[in-house]
């Protein structure tokens, strides 16, 4: 992840930044989803203050991240909108445009981003990738709230990793329960 302000204001609009996925394997991968987790020092951020949307290419258009709180209190959305997924030919990389705004009421915190890569396979998916952390602060217009010192910055450990697992198992199950759901739909309506 890279290109993403060290800043977010509450209420400030949309700031856009990037994923970049990497292919190095000798084969194409397809149906690649990215899965981004928002972990926030303290309370407060939650899937209804933040809204997350990536660029779509092919039609050219932004699209929303549908996002959840998972039981740790971090905020996971996965980068789909019903699109059949990302393609990233072999030995190259696909840079993906996001954008993220917070809601007015989103209180001052500091917040580490991590991005894990899903290949979907049916129903299931694996965990083929992952991002190092990007980290952010929250504050007021003033400028006032929770700063991010250069030691925060520099640090990564493995407590993040496994964060980043417990929410991608709750992505995972979340989107099995709703392709399940949408199929029991579709065959109602029949």
């Amino acid at each position: 992840m890279h290109g993403g302000p060290t800043v977010h204001h509450p209420g400030g609009g949309f700031q856009q930044w990037s994923v970049d996925l990497a292919n190095t394997t000798g084969e194409t991968c397809h149906n690649i989803h990215p899965v981004i987790i928002f972990t926030g020092r303290d309370r407060g951020l939650t899937a209804d203050r933040i809204t997350l949307e990536f660029y779509d290419d092919e039609a050219a258009v932004w699209r929303p991240a549908d996002l959840e709180t998972t039981s740790e209190d971090e905020v996971a959305g996965v980068l789909d909108d019903g699109i059949p997924g990302l393609v990233v030919p072999a030995k190259k990389s696909v840079t993906v445009k996001v954008r993220l705004a917070l809601a007015p009421d989103t209180p001052p915190n500091q917040v580490t981003v991590n991005a894990a890569i899903v290949q979907r396979q049916g129903d299931d998916g694996d965990w083929v990738g992952e991002s190092g952390d990007y980290r952010f602060a929250v504050l007021d217009d003033d400028g006032s709230g929770a700063g991010v010192t250069l030691d925060e910055l520099a640090t990564t450990g493995t407590g993040s990793l496994l964060r980043l697992g417990a929410a991608l198992g709750v992505v995972l199950l979340g989107g099995g329960a709703l392709v399940l759901t949408a199929r029991r739909l579709r065959a109602w309506r029949r």
